[in-house]
């Protein structure tokens, strides 16, 4: 056998010398590192599972075996869950503008929903939305409003960390809001598979609206955050003109559509839920998110977050 290096071959008396002793009294043979299937038995034995392999006792027997509630059981954040009585209490609301920042925040608002309306080819009036129309306009609506929720958190974990101290709470609360966002958006999913057209825009809607609002948020988080705000005043209108569609325009049929699992998992709706149930459910959570994030834009960056 010759020895190989990066010259060439080894002299035959330089590979003697190298190959002197037996290799067994140099290195332990690979005999003596290998275990017997029983031994490794015994280890594994003594080794208990990671938390996360254990069962989840926070998920109803019924929907343990369903892929999608399996896929996202164990990482939801905490999130509110509401009582029937605050599922038909919510109300549309108009924050007044005070000041130059509110008028630039309420305008954005404005510009965005016209660039939304003409793309969904959305319509205020009740009974003229088709189902499709509806979809495209919540699926894409939901694409874009889990955007600043993920941006200011990012950004204020990164105060934190550059200065060195506490966040006072924040950053859960808007990770949180993200995290719902994007929950309505796979629950609505389950109703409509876009084209690779409509992809693409949404590709194209976050590639500017991500950066767009990364910048704003730099400058001015109270800004942004009134105008999440002011967006999510019209993503709680729109929900309930959707309601309105529900009991007498063309999607009449979502009464009698049951809610998926996912929904009735993630919401704790009742088993027999059906997907006007899930509307009520994310027009709560979008109420939730305007009156969050209007009352953040009134703090100051230390101030303790009261959510």
């Amino acid at each position: 056998m010759s020895v190989l290096t990066t010259s060439g071959y080894l002299s035959p008396a330089l590979q003697r010398s190298l190959t002197f002793a037996r290799p067994t009294l140099l290195i332990p043979t690979i005999r003596h590192l290998q275990t017997t299937p029983a031994q490794n038995l015994a280890a594994t034995a003594t080794v208990p599972p990671h938390p996360k392999l254990l069962p989840d006792n926070k998920v109803s027997d019924q929907w343990k075996e369903d892929a999608d509630v399996a896929a996202v059981k164990d990482y939801m954040l905490r999130h509110p869950v509401y009582t029937p009585d605050e599922l038909s209490s919510i109300t549309v609301t108009k924050r007044p503008i005070q000041g130059p920042s509110d008028w630039v925040a309420y305008n954005a608002v404005r510009l965005l929903r016209l660039g939304f309306d003409t793309f969904t080819n959305y319509s205020d009036k009740i009974g003229v939305m088709t189902e499709k129309q509806w979809l495209n306009r919540i699926i894409f609506l939901e694409t874009v409003a889990g955007v600043p929720g993920m941006v200011g958190g990012m950004l204020r974990h990164m105060r934190s960390l550059r200065l060195l101290k506490r966040d006072n709470g924040w950053v859960h609360t808007l990770l949180e809001e993200a995290e719902n966002e994007r929950m309505h958006l796979l629950t609505f999913m389950k109703m409509k598979q876009p084209s690779p057209v409509f992809r693409f825009m949404v590709l194209m809607g976050q590639g500017v609206f991500f950066n767009a609002f990364f910048i704003s948020y730099i400058i001015s988080p109270r800004t942004c955050h009134r105008f999440v705000g002011y967006l999510e005043e019209e993503a709680v209108h729109t929900y309930s003109n959707a309601l309105k569609d529900i009991e007498v325009g063309h999607i009449q049929h979502w009464k009698g559509k049951k809610a998926p699992s996912i929904a009735v998992e993630y919401w704790k709706l009742k088993e027999d839920a059906m997907w006007d149930d899930v509307v009520r459910a994310v027009r709560a959570d979008e109420a939730e998110h305007r009156d969050v994030n209007h009352t953040l834009a009134g703090l100051k960056p230390d101030e303790p977050n009261p959510f």
